[in-house]
């Protein structure tokens, strides 16, 4: 039986519990600096709150140190490794290989209980990549998001006992992760540092050789969102044991709605197929709303290249939410019009469509008296005809503002006199976890019988994470007067003693850093022998670890040594393809010349390097 685990993001706290209550198995979150989400940073204190209460589900807690770290920062992170180290997190994710070498030379009377997962910024998109990761001592590695299910299951394949984990629903990058210097080559910004300025949701025109326009001023790399949940068990069987959510800067709604949509449709295929796989924590989930993803920010959806390349990946019209389609205009009159469909409205709600031209345009509904609409400005270019969109949608966030799910541990309780008093015998229903709490008391003959104050008292949970419906009280005990202050110290003590042995455990990662890390198992694969920066080494520490591993002509990373007409993406997404003029897949035959240029509102070009034989798009900066 295989173990599978919805992991959620966090930007903070608050959104971590919430994902943990409606069904998140982990959660990733950043720590005070070094994450790929410059903006979702939490303090040590709070992560190590976080650990307290998703290990008491059985869940886990990953912390993203997933950036490239400058010289001047080596001591700090070292001080942020011990810290995470010392709160209980499960594992970190990584992208600089510097990281292994401070795990090498771990000296700190703690030893080291982080298991290391392999960022998606370490561009996971090879079976020889994956094995060295897992030579290294990696126990998993985030998948590139564009690979099929027919590549994951080929790596698993190729790489048996290494960890796989792959996203499902989310913002996607158009550029493999951790090999896009597009926004610090023009913003100054780096990726790599957490900074991404979104370089791919920009307008662009498209042109030829000659300098004549194919496209005017649209989204040409801004890509829909990605949802997979109807691809768990595929995913699963390819060999995916994560299924990873995207958005650290999400609000609250976003991961409450989102994460109970996944953690359903997860519990469903497992249900169908319960001698295969199984939740990777425990706990039942009772559940006040229904989980609507349309109703959630997206950009439109797509399942990318799980099935191999296909037409809905990108949406060159826009880079904003649409949200849900809501019905088309019926009618205008005067100040407000009216909508053909079955979608009900409310005050506050916005819409959007799609104007002639290729412009998303938005605007807020005043009042709503049935399907007629009052907008507080009526847009200049609705009309009959258009199909409208709801992306803030006012009843839904009111529902999920307020409590939505309530995740507990059911338990079985067994109360019986012993020779000198009382015991309890408490059981996990999941977990199959056993403790027992007794105390001295008299016995005494109760004048009425006990057995309704017995039930009431210990099931008395309140705001633990227990819930008991199954009690079952020896007939002698119920004959014997018992206080409800003893019953209530019988089930703290049992509930104490529970929750410290559902913890996990935190025993030290089954690998050999200073074998793995200093010494080297294996030369590093050469998959940037052509652009070195693309190793992204920004420390003396990396420099030394592929020194290590065999890399001959090492260079800084781009950010600190930036280079004439850079590569500064490498894509799966063609535009060729999208706009159909792929000739290798039966597409149009163009009527212009290559190479083809990115031309930014600015001025600035990039150029365009269609590399068929890897099926992938190069974009070089002028």
């Amino acid at each position: 039986m295989r173990t599978l685990e919805l992991l959620a993001p966090a930007k903070n706290l608050e959104c971590a519990k919430m994902a943990i209550d409606h069904g998140a198995d982990a959660v990733y979150i950043g720590a005070t600096r070094f994450g790929a989400r410059a903006a979702a940073g939490n303090s040590v204190d709070d992560i190590r709150r976080l650990c307290e209460y998703a290990h008491s589900y059985g869940a886990r807690v990953y912390v993203t140190v997933n950036t490239i770290i400058y010289e001047d920062e080596l001591s700090a992170t070292r001080l942020l490794l011990k810290n995470l180290n010392a709160c209980g997190v499960d594992a970190l994710l990584v992208q600089d290989m510097g990281i292994l070498e401070m795990v090498a030379e771990w000296r700190e009377p703690e030893p080291f209980k982080m298991e290391l997962h392999a960022s998606t910024q370490t561009d996971n998109r090879s079976a020889e990549k994956v094995r060295w990761l897992q030579e290294l001592g990696f126990k998993r590695a985030v998948l590139a998001r564009e690979l099929s299910a027919k590549d994951i299951s080929e790596i698993c394949e190729k790489v048996p006992g290494m960890e796989l984990e792959v996203f499902v629903h989310g913002a996607l990058c158009v550029s493999y992760s951790g090999v896009c210097y597009a926004s610090e080559h023009c913003f100054h910004r780096s990726a790599n540092r957490g900074a991404c300025a979104q370089f791919c949701r920009m307008k662009f025109d498209l042109l030829d050789n000659a300098g004549r326009a194919v496209e005017r001023q649209r989204y040409l790399l801004s890509m829909r969102d990605m949802c997979r949940i109807d691809y768990l068990e595929l995913l699963a069987d390819s060999g995916a044991c994560s299924f990873k959510i995207e958005g650290r800067l999400k609000d609250v709604e976003y991961v409450k709605n989102v994460v109970s949509a996944y953690s359903r449709e997860l519990d469903k295929f497992i249900a169908k197929r319960p001698d295969d796989y199984r939740r990777a924590s425990y706990g039942k989930i009772d559940y006040t709303f229904q989980s609507n993803l349309r109703k959630t920010f997206n950009r439109g959806f797509t399942n990318y290249f799980l099935e191999g390349r296909q037409n809905d990946i990108a949406c060159f019209d826009t880079p904003k939410a649409m949200g849900e389609y809501v019905g088309k205009v019926k009618e205008l009159r005067g100040g407000s019009f009216n909508v053909a469909g079955t979608a009900s409205f409310e005050n506050g709600d916005g819409l959007c469509f799609v104007n002639d031209r290729h412009e998303l345009e938005g605007f807020r509904i005043n009042k709503a008296v049935g399907n007629r609409l009052y907008p507080l400005k009526m847009p200049a270019d609705l009309k009959p005809g258009v199909a409208l969109y709801r992306n803030n949608d006012v009843a839904f966030s009111r529902l999920l503002s307020g409590v939505t799910a309530e995740r507990r541990l059911p338990i079985k309780m067994k109360f019986r006199a012993t020779a000198d008093g009382f015991a309890l015998h408490v059981v996990s229903v999941e977990t199959g976890v056993e403790v027992r709490s007794e105390i001295t008391f008299a016995h005494q003959e109760a004048r009425q019988p006990q057995y309704d104050n017995i039930k009431k008292q210990l099931t008395k949970l309140g705001n633990t994470v227990y819930s008991c419906s199954d009690v079952e009280v020896e007939e002698e005990a119920a004959r014997l007067f018992v206080p409800s202050s003893l019953l209530a110290e019988l089930r703290r003590d049992a509930v104490r003693q529970l929750a410290q042995k559902t913890v996990l455990s935190k025993e030290a990662p089954n690998w050999k850093p200073t074998e793995s890390c200093a010494r080297g198992v294996g030369d590093v694969p050469r998959e940037y022998a052509q652009f070195p920066y693309l190793y992204n080494i920004s420390n003396h520490l990396a420099e030394r670890f592929y020194q290590a591993h065999g890399l001959e002509n090492i260079r800084p990373a781009f950010e600190l040594a930036p280079t004439k007409e850079p590569l500064i993406m490498q894509c799966r997404h063609c535009i060729k393809y999208s706009l159909g003029f792929c000739v290798k897949r039966g597409g149009k035959q163009p009527t212009w010349t290559e190479p083809l240029y990115l031309r930014l509102g600015d001025g600035r070009r990039f150029r365009l390097e269609f590399n068929c034989a890897a099926c992938q798009m190069n974009i070089y900066a002028e």
